[in-house]
């Protein structure tokens, strides 16, 4: 298992749920809500993919400190829980501008 592979892979999909949470939000913004709905829907399949490779890391590891523990590996899981996290936040952000504007 290429490790520094699989943990650049995992720092891409988290990067780009991120992205696209944030794009979301800027399409609420001018009331794009396809866009903005898409931009959601992108976001979600790019954490999944992102937890698919975490989820193959874990198995991999199997509780006994298999998968070394780098600064990559740390910094690629802080991507992950971030884009998380603006995902979450972008769908209530992005929500509540669509009760704003009547649209909901």
């Amino acid at each position: 298992m290429d490790f520094e592979q699989i943990m650049m892979e995992l720092l891409i999909n988290a990067g780009e749920a991120r992205s696209h949470a944030m794009s979301a939000i800027q399409f609420a913004r001018k009331r794009e809500w396809q866009n903005a709905d898409d931009a959601l829907a992108a976001s979600v399949e790019a954490a999944k993919a992102a937890h698919q490779i975490q989820t193959r890391l874990i198995g991999a590891d199997e509780g006994v400190g298999k998968v070394p523990v780098t600064l990559i590996l740390v910094h690629a899981q802080d991507h992950l829980m971030n884009a998380m996290l603006c995902r979450d936040l972008a769908e209530e952000i992005v929500l509540l501008r669509k009760e704003m504007s009547g649209e909901v």
